[in-house]
């Protein structure tokens, strides 16, 4: 028998005889939570991503697409990239002027490559939430609307509801129930891409988007 079997073997005898108490999580996150409305977790969410040069623009379910196509001209985008038959999406090219391309994500990647790296200026994405203690917004990639969205083009909008902001990570998981399923890659986004070199110089776009404009879509309709 070899080493690795003789300590195996040994791990496998030993008898557990109790099995550790595990920490009661939700019990520590309702005695330490923020008594906060969404007001308030909005507000925090904004100072969070605002700190790390992230564009923040209150909207309305009327005028969020008439919002994102005027920063979209401020910023001489010609190419918009949104995703494959969803409703968000639809409802901004329905709206979008001549002068900007709106370019859907309804091919194999390996097809298109060559225009999503050299030829898309920005993309749409709608979060599925965002976590205000940590400034973080969480995109739910899908077929739809794939990873490289938020990924690749130089300018990333989102499009986020603010009655889906949620007060701390573990909020977010039980109100949506990631326990009973999630993507291959669930993403906490906390601002532009960015990076340091040995000095501490900071650059963004290094791997990612450069810039990262939050669109907070009020529940209601009407800017509080």
């Amino acid at each position: 028998m070899s080493a690795r079997d003789q300590i195996l073997a040994r791990l496998r005898a030993t008898a557990i005889t109790t099995m550790p108490t595990l920490p009661d999580v939700a019990a520590w996150f309702d005695a330490h939570g923020r008594n906060e409305n969404s007001t308030q977790r909005a507000a925090r969410l904004r100072t969070a991503l605002e700190a790390v040069k992230t564009e923040v623009h209150d909207v309305t379910h009327a005028n969020w697409a008439t919002v994102l196509l005027a920063i979209a001209a401020s910023k001489g985008l010609r190419h918009l990239l949104i995703g494959s038959a969803t409703p968000h999406g639809t409802e901004l090219a329905a709206q979008a002027p001549e002068t900007l391309q709106i370019v859907h994500y309804d091919q194999p990647i390996d097809v298109w490559q060559d225009q999503l790296f050299d030829g898309i200026d920005a993309a749409l994405t709608l979060a599925r939430g965002a976590v205000a203690e940590t400034g973080s917004l969480i995109l739910w990639p899908s077929p739809s609307e794939p990873r490289l969205m938020s990924l690749v083009p130089s300018l990333h909008f989102v499009l986020l509801d603010v009655d889906r902001i949620h007060a701390d990570f573990h909020s977010a998981m039980q109100s949506e129930g990631w326990a009973a399923g999630m993507p291959t890659n669930a993403l906490l986004i906390c601002g532009p891409s960015k990076t340091a070199d040995i000095q501490q110089t900071l650059a963004y776009g290094a791997h990612g988007p450069r810039e990262l404009v939050v669109l907070l879509r009020q529940a209601s309709g009407v800017l509080s």
